[in-house]
């Protein structure tokens, strides 16, 4: 006798963590219902799922933050204003920072210059923007070389592991004990180039450690999470590893530190120039003009409050910068 037919059966969720036993018709008509809506209210309405935020990426998010904090709003303000007057300082100081009177030196404030003479007689308003150039540009390509450098070696040695990562340790070491002053006037008291260059390959061989050490636990961290474990498992090469999987999600910590660490390289170009092995005349700098006012303090002190105060501002708008920045990019604070 021929067994009765039963229709085929099939288990579809419940939405509850469940399951019920149904016809596989019913079953393939319940999942392609659309999901109600929260609430009770309509598939696709003002509150259903095509209305919901999507979810952002980990950039995405932080920028979202970063709008939002008055301590990015004011730095990033004073940033993109000192990037302005040092690429195009003629807007706001029209006249030459080399052209100097000694008949008005040590003089205080006059109509069209606000900020007094040097000792030298120098405009100390038109010299004290002019050296934001020198400045800004010292640090913004220090840190990039630094950035590179660092980011490199460090992540190849926390990646590869290994002999790598302990001869590389072992180097980061040896540079880590030179005392960066120290270091600066013995290697540069040797340099008779008054451009900016040697002040900033000091600044990257000294530099690209601490952006070493940071990239390389970056990356030990980041090698270890499943995704990459399941990508090694699809057959990704190592390369692609790195590139693809690996970097993006590394960066961001060498991201925070090279965004503070550009204020400490513009305060660490005036030090040397103060003491004299830094940048030489006739480059406009706040350092060189900090360091020939200091015998004047007494006379003329606002030739000594104008740059000193600009460099300050300059160092502490972006420390801000990176703190805030921090903030952003590490989960933990959130």
């Amino acid at each position: 006798m021929p067994e009765p037919y039963e229709p085929e059966r099939a288990i579809a969720g419940t939405g509850m963590g469940g399951a019920m036993d149904l016809a596989a018709s019913e079953a393939e008509t319940l999942e392609r219902q659309p999901a109600a809506a929260p609430g009770g209210g309509a598939p696709g309405g003002p509150e259903g799922p095509g209305q919901r935020d999507r979810p952002r990426s980990l950039w995405s998010d932080a920028w979202h933050d970063l709008r939002r904090n008055p301590v990015f709003l004011v730095s990033g303000l004073l940033i993109v204003f000192l990037v302005v007057i040092s690429l195009w300082p003629s807007l706001i100081a029209s006249g030459n920072p080399l052209t100097c009177d000694l008949a008005k030196a040590q003089e205080g404030s006059q109509p069209g210059h606000p900020f007094g003479f040097d000792g030298q007689g120098c405009d100390v308003y038109t010299r004290t923007v002019h050296g934001a150039r020198t400045s800004v540009t010292v640090g913004v390509l220090a840190t990039l070389g630094v950035t590179v450098l660092g980011g490199v070696l460090g992540g190849l040695a926390g990646y590869f592991g290994g002999a790598w990562d302990a001869i590389l340790s072992r180097i980061t070491d040896v540079f880590f004990a030179i005392p960066v002053v120290l270091g600066g006037l013995v290697l540069l008291s040797v340099v008779t180039s008054s451009t900016v260059w040697p002040v900033i390959g000091f600044m990257v061989l000294l530099g690209w450690p601490q952006i070493s050490r940071i990239a390389r636990g970056a990356v030990i961290a980041a090698k270890q999470n499943d995704y990459v474990q399941a990508a090694r498992a699809l057959g990704a090469s190592g390369s692609r590893l790195l590139l693809r999987h690996i970097t993006p999600n590394a960066v961001a910590p060498v991201i925070v530190v090279a965004t503070i660490a550009l204020g400490t390289y513009i305060a660490l170009e005036a030090t040397l120039s103060y003491l004299g092995v830094g940048l030489k005349p006739p480059t406009v700098s706040w350092g060189i003009d900090i360091s020939a006012a200091s015998p004047h303090i007494r006379n003329a002190p606002h030739a000594l409050l104008w740059p000193s105060g600009a460099l300050a501002v300059t160092v502490l708008a972006f420390i801000m910068l990176g703190d805030a920045v921090r903030d952003a990019l590490d989960p933990k604070l959130r």
